[in-house]
């Protein structure tokens, strides 16, 4: 008997690929990637630049002005060693006294307490002489609300308004019994002003006629003074 034997031709196998590294899940960075890298440096470069400039060019824009060169009491009459002269970076929103008008400073009064190192302006200045020899000073301790509150300087003219006792009604003159009518005012001129203490009474001292001088202090050891200020003249 025949045995017939299977024949089966052989398949060559398809070429392998080759194998490709593990992925690690990032892309290549191109040339667009690093021109951006780039043109943000030279941004922040260029910007650095500019606001040195800006800051150069404004220390440049200074002027010379006229500061405190050492602490003046209030009141007291400001002499050539008491001013100095600085540079100071111009600003619109300050009003310091330029250094060529030095002699518009000189020999006036401070109105406030004047700190070594700040500058001059015009609110802490007033025009004014001393007391005369005919005059006298009284001192006023004035509760909250019975004087200008910050608006008192020495210089000022003011209005001793004398106020009426307890059941007391107000006369012209000052005297019981008469009609009621404007209250008695003693005119008077600032010469230093108190900062106000923890309940804002402060004291007020104020020059007077020596005529003036006795009635003025026992109506404030009263505590019967409110004061009044008058209209600034032109300074």
């Amino acid at each position: 008997m025949d045995t017939t034997t299977s024949f089966t031709p052989s398949v060559a196998a398809p070429p392998r690929q080759p194998d490709l590294p593990p992925s690690t899940g990032t892309k290549k960075r191109g040339p667009q990637r690093k021109w951006s890298l780039a043109a943000l440096c030279a941004l922040v470069t260029l910007l650095g630049a500019l606001a040195g400039a800006v800051m150069l060019n404004r220390a440049g824009d200074r002027i010379e002005v006229l500061a405190v060169a050492r602490d003046v009491p209030l009141g007291q009459t400001i002499t050539a060693q008491d001013v100095k002269t600085v540079s100071f970076a111009e600003d619109p929103g300050l009003s310091p006294i330029k250094a060529d008008e030095r002699s518009s400073v000189v020999g006036k009064r401070a109105a406030v307490e004047l700190r070594s190192g700040s500058l001059f302006t015009r609110s802490q200045l007033v025009t004014g002489a001393g007391l005369g020899d005919d005059e006298q000073v009284v001192g006023i301790e004035v509760k909250r609300g019975y004087a200008p509150r910050n608006e008192l300087r020495p210089g000022d003219k003011v209005s001793a308004v004398v106020l009426p006792a307890q059941g007391e009604q107000p006369t012209a003159s000052g005297k019981a019994g008469q009609e009621q009518a404007e209250p008695e005012a003693i005119a008077a001129t600032v010469t230093s002003v108190s900062r106000p203490d923890a309940s804002g009474a402060q004291v007020v001292n104020v020059a007077v006629p020596a005529a003036d001088g006795p009635r003025l202090a026992m109506r404030a050891a009263a505590k019967q003074i409110a004061l009044v200020r008058e209209p600034r003249g032109t300074e």
